[in-house]
């Protein structure tokens, strides 16, 4: 059962969320909320059993030490947070673990709990292996419950068929909900999956910045992000095959990149840059 914390009544808030596993490569989508919650420090208010859940043998329990003397162990399971930004908007951080059983379940709780905190719009967050140039922006597709929200957001139409994470599932249940639901997907280039991914997070949060209206402090993102790019560079150069395929994919991204799609970036980017000088 989710166990809610006291806490004041919200104002339209807004959910984002993100799991850890399937639906994160690279740890981009987690990174997010990670980022979020400490720029906003975000306050819990709940979580979910892990019991009801989780397979201990397939995802397990970690013991950490609390104190720098006491052991403590931390379950796996699903957490919400709550910030109050400065401009007073409510937003509520979902930071989870996909699940090793009962999905169905697992969703209803979460709609339960966005019911009982007002809350009517989603925003998902996901990151998936992709045929990408490291050295290009990442790419952000998505999909809206709503068409019209669909293109306010210009959201580069994901058309995946497949295998899906519980990420689609939850997506799923919140539009059968009449929830207003967007879902963010970077895509990671598949050579360099291991975590983290800082230009990918980078990628979700500036989209992120667009759902909510409002400018997130990036702190050291931007760096950690052209330090990851440069490091990838210099592996790249020490292997002819993998600098070769970079430059294939290259190729291939310029080639399909249509002017009016980087017309609509340069105007994001603009709008970003007016938020940050005046976020009033």
């Amino acid at each position: 059962m989710v166990e809610l914390e006291s806490l004041p009544e919200l104002v339209d808030p807004v959910l984002v969320a993100a799991f850890e596993g399937w639906n994160d490569a690279g740890e981009a989508a987690s990174g997010v909320i990670s980022h979020l919650e400490a720029t906003w420090e975000a306050v819990p208010i709940a979580e979910l059993d892990p019991d009801d859940y989780y397979d201990f043998q397939v995802t397990r329990p970690i013991v950490e030490m609390t104190d720098g003397e006491t052991r403590g162990i931390t379950w796996p399971t699903t957490r919400v947070s709550w910030a109050r930004l400065p401009d007073g908007k409510d937003v509520v951080l979902l930071h989870g673990i996909e699940p090793n059983m009962r999905w169905r379940s697992f969703c209803r709780e979460l709609i339960g709990l966005m019911m009982e905190l007002e809350i009517r719009n989603v925003v998902l967050l996901g990151a998936l292996l992709a045929d990408a140039p490291h050295t290009r922006p990442v790419p952000v597709t998505g999909a809206a419950s709503e068409a019209g929200l669909a293109r306010t957001l210009h959201l580069e139409p994901a058309r995946y068929e497949g295998p899906t994470g519980i990420l689609g599932v939850l997506q799923d249940a919140c539009t059968k909900a009449d929830l207003d639901t967007v879902s963010l997907w970077a895509a990671v280039p598949h050579y360099v999956a291991q975590p983290p991914s800082p230009k990918a997070t980078l990628a979700l949060l500036r989209r992120v910045e667009d759902v909510l209206d409002v400018a997130i402090p990036l702190g050291e993102l931007p760096e950690e992000a052209r330090a990851w790019e440069n490091g990838v560079n210099e592996l790249a150069e020490e292997d002819s095959e993998v600098a070769e395929y970079v430059r294939t994919l290259e190729e291939q991204k310029d080639a399909t990149e249509l002017p009016e799609a980087s017309g609509d970036a340069i105007a994001r980017e603009f709008e970003r840059y007016l938020r940050r000088r005046d976020p009033g």
